[in-house]
């Protein structure tokens, strides 16, 4: 268990991915992001004998690493590894939370994760079990929901809270911001580590169609 401040309840994150399975999620952020970080993985010149995806959402990562020659026995481990379709690649299921991983040390070639890894309360002690269960030479590759994610709802929240309220309270969950990411890796013994941002912009007529994505995507508010 971590033994800083509970930020998430990872209880009803889990609930909440139940529901959005049940839903019918909406997948189109987690699609652009499965692209883009297989695509990173084509450019990488060496063999992963076995990657683990860890916690990611969906079945979309793992059906583009399968698509990969460089990646041998894929590992799927979440909360809810039964939304997880086996297959030739991915021939473990494995029940574990990101927060408490069950991996040997220097047991893994690859560790993957998608939109996960940003509602874990304890991320310096997750990073920490990750580069420990990775070999020497493996590596470790994350999409994370970054710091600014959600300006705009969040001002608005802000302002009709004021408004009505006479003062705002976070209604967002809080996410890392960019630079802080990049100094965590290195702290926690990540060798040459890199970090970047993409911005993805997104129109919605009402908030109401943004709170329908947002409940079919596990994003949590507060």
């Amino acid at each position: 268990m971590p033994e800083g401040p509970m930020i998430f309840d990872r209880a009803l994150i889990r609930r909440r991915q139940r529901r959005a399975a049940a839903l019918g999620p909406a997948t189109f952020l987690l699609d652009r992001v499965a692209s883009d970080l297989a695509e990173r993985l084509q450019t990488v010149l060496r063999q992963f004998n076995v990657a683990v995806d860890l916690g990611t959402p969906g079945d979309e990562l793992r059906t583009a690493l399968v698509g990969l020659d460089s990646i041998g026995t894929i590992v799927s481990a979440g909360a809810l590894p039964g939304l997880a379709i086996p297959t030739k690649q991915i021939r473990c299921l494995v029940v574990a939370d990101e927060e408490a991983l069950p991996f040997r040390d220097a047991s893994l070639d690859l560790a993957v994760s998608a939109l996960a890894l940003q509602f874990v309360n304890d991320l310096p002690g997750a990073l920490v079990q990750i580069r420990r269960a990775l070999k020497p030479d493996g590596l470790f590759l994350a999409a994370l929901v970054g710091g600014e994610t959600l300006t705009e709802l969040r001002q608005a929240f802000a302002a009709a809270e004021s408004e009505v309220e006479g003062g705002i309270s976070p209604r967002v969950a809080p996410f890392a911001d960019l630079r802080e990411l990049g100094a965590l890796l290195q702290r926690v013994g990540f060798a040459l580590p890199v970090t970047d941002t993409e911005r993805l912009v997104v129109r919605y007529d009402t908030a109401f169609d943004l709170m329908h994505d947002v409940r079919r995507m596990v994003r949590p508010t507060r």
